[in-house]
Parts: C-alpha cells; structure tokens; sequence
C-alpha cells in the first residue's frame, strides 16, 4: 500500500481525492456522505450573495459527454453559514468553501465563511483575456480571509499567461479546469433542447473534458510555483494519476460522483494506490509533476515504430484490426503487426481492452 497523503499549506489531506463544487457537495449532509465514501478532501458547492436560479432541467448525461445548467447552490448563504458549514466540518477533513463571483459579491460573501473555510476556491468562469475581473476577485477575497485563495480556471489556450499573472497578483493556487461550453444538446424525439436554459445550453464536464483539463494543468504548472487542484473529467484512479503526473497536487471528482454517488471517491482513491503499487511507487507524491520531469526524455519523430504484442495478454478480440486503416494487423495463431504497412499512429495500443500492446512514446 502506497501513502496517498498529501499536504497543501497547513492541509493534510489523507488522500488526493475530494468532491468538486457542485451537486456531489450542495449541502452539509451529502459533505459528509462524500468523506464516508473515501474523500480525502472537501470542496462545498459555491455560494454567492443570492441563491441560484437555477433552470429546469439542468442536468443531462449523453454520449458525447455530461451537461449541466447549473449555477451556484440554490441554497441562500443564510443556509450554508447557520447549518451547511457546520454539518460538513463534522465529516473531520479539510473543507475548501466555494463562492463567487464578482469582487462585490465576495466582498459580501467572504467574511461570512471565514469561520470555516481552511481554504476558498473562487468561481468566477471567466473566459475572457483581460484578468482584472478575476483579480479584482481574488484580491476583495484575500481582503478578508487569512486563508488561501484558489482561483477556479475555465480552460484557456493562453492559460499560462493567465496563471502567471494571477500567482503575480497573489492567488495561494489554481484549480483547473471549468467545464467547458457553451455546448447544446437536442432530445431528436421532441425537438427541444435538453437544457432547461433561455437558450437550451448547457456546459459540457465529464470524461470527454479530461484532456483539456491536462493541456491546461500542464501547461500552466511549467510557469507557476503556487499548487494546482485539477478538476475536470476524473472517473477512475488511473484518470487521477495522469492529472497528478501533469501538475496537480489533488484532484476534484463532479460529474462521476454525480452519476457513481459519494462512494466513488474510495473507489478512485483505490484504484490510485493499486496504481502506484503496481508501478512500484511508494508515495503519491512521487508522480505529482513526473510528465514534466520526463519531458526531456522525448524526441519529436516523424518515422514509425510498430507497437510491440504481448501475445499472452491478447485476446485476439479484433479490435485493433478493426480500426487499423493502413491494414498492417493480421490474426491468426497471433496478432502480426507489419512493420512496412504499420503507421506508427499508435490507435490500435489505446484501443486494446487488455493491454496487449504497447508503442515507443519518446
């Protein structure tokens, strides 16, 4: 069994896995259902100056993904400061409060949790480029708290421009990433949208964002010193080692605790330490930032390397072959890769469902 603690500021967390602000933490009760089911961590749903009006219907899974038209809680802060908080402080773990959005309703929000937040994460889903409104947040938070300040990031193709400047201005750490949109999806039987918005759109999280959320991690983690909680698109331990292995020090489970329920935070936190044990690894902290440390290892090449077949682990199940356009796979007695036809596009190594093959990745 690997350690799976991990220690951010003051927090000693006894695992890298917490619940996200979102529906898997809108109130105290299901806070501490999460920390029942293995959450090491704590993030509460986001609260700001007014409850959320939120549209109906306003969650919807599809094959392309997890949307959602959800807002902050729907829960009056009233709510949260005389009974949420304290029910979820009793789970026993470190609590990051969540609330948003603009510098006025922070000024009005933060002095209200600092009772009980060991951390913040500040909301403000801002897409644009000038960072003076995510800023000026930040700042009318660190105003009022003694705590850190995470800054919660919508993915940016200039994230590293961004994280930097708000490590400048003084955020205590990035969480990243929001998810992303706006996306729309349509019920083809009615002909509406499944969104209950004004427009029927919604916001696209879960698996199919995860890649984004690593682009983002990675890049932004090359030019900051300040901590990373990663969010977007987690659903196993595996997931939650590449998050580590591009930056982040924890992570964040929303759309599979909402699909899985509170106990697939222990699953995940399982499959992590399993992870770690089979690759040798005593500590989590180890992989935290390893992508970065193996980057020097790889070479940009243009030139193919067939992937390599455990005949003992195929199971001859014909996927690979299936989707291999440059019909370089046969299967008979085994499963031939040809050098000359193989393009070296590696698909057939992602798509085997036992790890028969693995390919040359530096």
């Amino acid at each position: 069994m690997a350690n799976l603690k991990v220690k951010i500021y003051k927090m000693e967390f006894e695992n890298p896995v917490f619940t996200a602000a979102g529906p898997g933490a809108k109130d105290g009760d299901l806070c501490v259902e999460a920390v029942k089911g293995g959450a090491g961590g704590l993030v509460t749903k986001t609260i700001s100056v007014d409850p959320a009006p939120v549209p109906r219907p306003c969650m919807g899974k599809t094959n392309s993904g997890f949307l959602n038209t959800e807002l902050w809680s729907e829960l009056p802060k009233e709510q949260w400061i005389e009974k949420e908080y304290k029910r979820a402080k009793e789970a026993g773990v470190p609590m990051i409060v969540s609330m948003g959005y603009t510098a006025d309703q922070i000024k009005k929000v933060a002095p209200l949790v600092k009772p009980y937040a060991d951390a913040v994460e500040l909301s403000t889903h801002y897409v644009g480029t000038d960072i003076a409104p995510i800023v000026d947040a930040m700042k009318a938070a660190k105003a009022a708290l003694d705590c850190p300040v995470f800054m919660k990031m919508s993915p940016h193709t200039d994230i590293q421009k961004i994280a930097k400047a708000l490590e400048e201005a003084g955020a205590d750490g990035l969480v990243m990433i929001n998810s992303l949109g706006p996306c729309m999806a349509i019920d083809v039987d009615s002909g509406y949208p499944i969104m209950g918005s004004e427009k029927g759109y919604g916001w696209l999280s879960g698996s199919p964002i995860r890649p984004v959320a690593i682009r983002n991690i990675y890049d932004a983690s090359k030019v900051i010193n300040i901590p990373i909680i990663g969010v977007g698109g987690v659903t196993s331990g595996r997931d939650a080692a590449e998050m580590l292995m591009a930056g982040a020090s924890a992570v964040e489970v929303c759309t599979e605790a909402i699909l899985k329920g509170p106990k697939v935070y222990g699953k995940i936190a399982k499959e992590l330490d399993e992870f770690l044990d089979s690759h040798g690894y005593k500590d989590v902290n180890e992989i935290i930032g390893l992508a970065h440390k193996k980057a020097d290892d790889r070479h940009f090449r243009t030139n193919a390397i067939p992937p390599v077949v455990d005949q003992d682990l195929c199971i001859k199940c014909g996927q690979c072959k299936i989707s291999c356009v440059y019909d370089a796979i046969e299967i008979g007695d085994e499963l031939v890769i040809d050098s000359d036809k193989c393009f070296g596009c590696g698909l057939c190594v992602t798509r085997c469902p036992k790890g028969a093959l693995s390919i040359q990745y530096v």
